[in-house]
């Protein structure tokens, strides 16, 4: 059941991010070479105007990532803090002398719910990297 859950988590958030990848980071990176390569294109510039060019351009798509990364990690971290909580319910059940089949079937059904909870959650997730992106200058 847990493991089900968790199945269906990594889905959603797999398939929520390469639908960003597909939507806007696809074009960003695009973005990203095409102005790199007319940075390259300059032959007054010197060595380090170029580079600064071309870090300019890898901005945009570096606070992208960062902004997949944060909500990523956010995420994950509440679901870990659910498991945490989770685990430690079986254990006092377990110290307070719960049958260890039964306090098994709680923890599953505990990390079941945690699933479903944060399944819920990954529509708001791509939701709020979508907002981000959308805020990056290009």
């Amino acid at each position: 059941e847990a493991e089900a859950a968790q199945g269906r988590v990594q889905a959603a958030v797999e398939s929520a991010v390469q639908g960003l990848e597909r939507e806007r980071i696809r074009a960003m990176q695009g973005a990203m070479f095409r102005c790199s390569a007319r940075c390259c294109e300059d032959g007054s510039a010197s060595m380090q105007e170029v580079q600064r060019c071309i870090e300019r351009c890898h901005q945009p798509l570096a606070q992208a990532q960062a902004i997949v990364t944060a909500e990523l990690e956010h995420f994950q971290d509440r679901l870990s803090r659910c498991s945490l909580q989770c685990r430690d319910q079986a254990k006092d059940a377990l110290d307070s002398g719960g049958s260890e089949p039964k306090v098994r079937g709680q923890l599953d059904a505990c990390l079941a719910s945690c699933g479903d909870q944060h399944l819920r959650l990954v529509p708001l997730m791509a939701r709020k990297m979508r907002d981000g992106l959308a805020a990056i200058q290009q």
